[in-house]
């Protein structure tokens, strides 16, 4: 399947996603990037990153206070240590507001150098207005246009895709995707299930164009039928006779899914791309638990030292896990220059999706 060029934009290559064929539904969906055989194409990179955590631990001793669950439990069976959560007045645009000032300071950016804001999240401050548009307003981005996206643990490599194809298609030159979420806003503190598992957190990334390296291709999905597996019920416009406005898992539905599209989703890009396990430097995996990440890399056949964990730290952040993983490999001096990173993440939806990028941070003219 090929892209149509009706704008004048250089020649594409492509990458086909499947969609799985559940409740009678499926078909392809396709993802455009440059074709870096070309004399003069367009790249789009990451080539900047940053990230906000609320100050306030939650260490697992305080949840055995009120859950039945202890220290030893929750880590054997999760990895998770300890995870941040909110304080008074924060939200997840304060948070990623925070997260956006951090990364234009780093990079020298002034207020009129972003074109778009894309923020990926499932606890905005409100249905409207967008967080994108608050944290606009916040930052003093007055010349920029931005929206949400709400993909759950998939919604920054969503956003991800979406910003590189801005930045591709010449359509824009700078474009900053969060990734923020406040889960501590949704979680029931009584509920053992979800708890224990999930953070509050932000990261945001800049994507411009570069003169090598960049993207080389993506890989998303969706599967609308296993929606149930993991949901927030009473959110929305559909009306539920005992919402409880809390989110709601089946973990033993989730762990399945996780670990098979974690995996799937990484071959399959990887393939498509003609490349292998080998090729790749870093894995970054979404940040849901340690078994899953495990199960993943060693399916996959990555060495420990090419994967970044921070799950014990930060526990499931939603849209912030991966910028925050990512993050964490720039301060060890993982992200170097030529470096091939992997990115896969799966969440509610059922969503999965996986990025596959040549690290630089050399900006085109």
């Amino acid at each position: 399947m090929g892209c149509s060029d009706p704008t004048g934009t250089p020649p594409t290559c492509t990458v086909t996603v499947d969609l799985r064929m559940v409740g009678g539904m499926g078909g392809n969906i396709t993802s455009c990037m440059p074709d870096t055989s070309q004399d003069n194409p367009r790249r789009a990179a990451i080539t900047g990153v940053a990230t906000y955590v609320p100050d306030r631990i939650v260490t697992n001793a305080e949840l055995a206070r009120t859950l039945d669950t202890s220290d030893d439990w929750i880590v054997t069976r999760t990895g998770i240590r300890e995870r941040r959560r909110g304080g008074p007045g924060e939200t997840t645009s304060t948070m990623g507001a925070e997260a956006v000032r951090r990364l234009m300071a780093a990079k020298g950016l002034a207020p009129d150098q972003v074109d778009v804001l894309i923020v990926a999240t499932v606890t905005p401050d409100m249905f409207f207005p967008a967080t994108a548009c608050l944290i606009q307003d916040q930052v003093g981005l007055q010349s920029t246009w931005g929206f949400d996206l709400s993909a759950a643990c998939s919604g920054f490599l969503y956003a991800l895709t979406t910003g590189a194809q801005f930045v591709a298609s010449g359509v824009h030159r700078r474009v900053i995707v969060v990734g923020a979420d406040l889960m501590s806003a949704i979680i029931d503190p009584l509920d053992r299930t979800t708890a224990v598992l999930f953070g509050d957190g932000a990261g945001a990334v800049v994507i411009e164009p570069v003169e090598r390296g960049g993207f080389l291709g993506f890989e998303l999905g969706a599967d609308g039928g296993g929606g149930e597996s993991l949901w927030l019920p009473g959110s929305g416009s559909r009306h539920f006779d005992d919402p409880q406005s809390f989110v709601k898992m089946n973990g033993r539905e989730v762990y399945k899914f996780a670990t098979r599209v974690l995996v799937s989703s990484a071959q399959k890009l990887l393939d498509e791309v003609g490349m292998t396990v080998d090729d790749v430097d870093v894995y970054v995996p979404h940040q849901a638990n340690i078994r899953i990440i495990d199960h993943a890399a060693k399916k996959l056949g990555f060495p420990p030292k090419k994967v970044v964990v921070n799950v014990e730290k930060y526990g499931n952040t939603s849209s912030g896990s991966i910028p925050l993983a990512l993050a964490d490999a720039a301060k060890d001096g993982r992200l170097k220059p030529g470096a091939k990173v992997l990115m896969t993440g799966m969440g509610a939806g059922l969503t999965w999706g996986s990025s596959l990028i040549e690290w630089t941070e050399e900006m085109a003219a």
